[in-house]
């Protein structure tokens, strides 16, 4: 008996209702807030049944988790560009312009209101900072293999990452290239 088993194409047909339905999440978010919207409202704006929001997410709150961790794991690649202060910088812009994009702003409120709802929530801060310290990690170890002296990957994210996303939390001014290199300037 040979049974044929459906062929799935990337960027076919499921590809395109899980964009439609993170871009619906990502811009419910922006307009409303965590918490003020429904499925069948992610469905209606998504242009797909709500049934198939829970077929394959389950609830709400397993799509919100995945709309921002499928965002985080979008990062740009690390730079590289020979020093340890150059790929700070560099690495330091390109997340300041992640966070101040269309959806970065959203995309921080979500995950600061999924790391107060329960395992879920839990899981996705979790992620969130192991894919940060990875990404990190990865460029620290580069710089102490050259010879430079590198700060803890979690010196990097309390002294430039963090202010930079209290600063697009918080509404408190824009994070410019002289912010963002007194930043890096200071931890090292």
């Amino acid at each position: 008996m040979n049974e044929r088993q459906p062929v799935r194409r990337p960027g076919g047909r499921a590809a395109r209702v899980g964009a439609a339905v993170h871009r619906a999440v990502t811009d419910l978010i922006s307009e409303r807030g965590y918490g003020n919207f429904t499925v069948g409202e992610v469905a209606a704006r998504a242009g797909v049944a709500d049934s198939s929001i829970y077929r394959r997410w389950g609830n709400l709150e397993s799509l919100l988790t995945d709309v921002l961790l499928t965002r985080l794991n979008a990062v740009s690649p690390m730079p590289d560009t020979g020093t340890l202060k150059g790929d700070l910088r560099t690495y330091a812009a390109q997340v300041a312009r992640e966070i101040t994009g269309p959806d970065g702003p959203a995309v921080l409120h979500l995950a600061v209101a999924l790391s107060s709802k329960g395992r879920q929530g839990v899981r996705a801060a979790d992620n969130l900072r192991t894919e940060r310290t990875r990404q990190l990690q990865s460029m620290l170890d580069r710089a102490h293999d050259r010879g430079e002296h590198a700060p803890d990957a979690f010196d990097v994210l309390d002294h430039i990452l963090a202010p930079m996303y209290i600063r697009v939390l918080f509404g408190m001014g824009p994070l410019t290239t002289e912010y963002i290199d007194r930043l890096v300037d200071r931890l090292l």
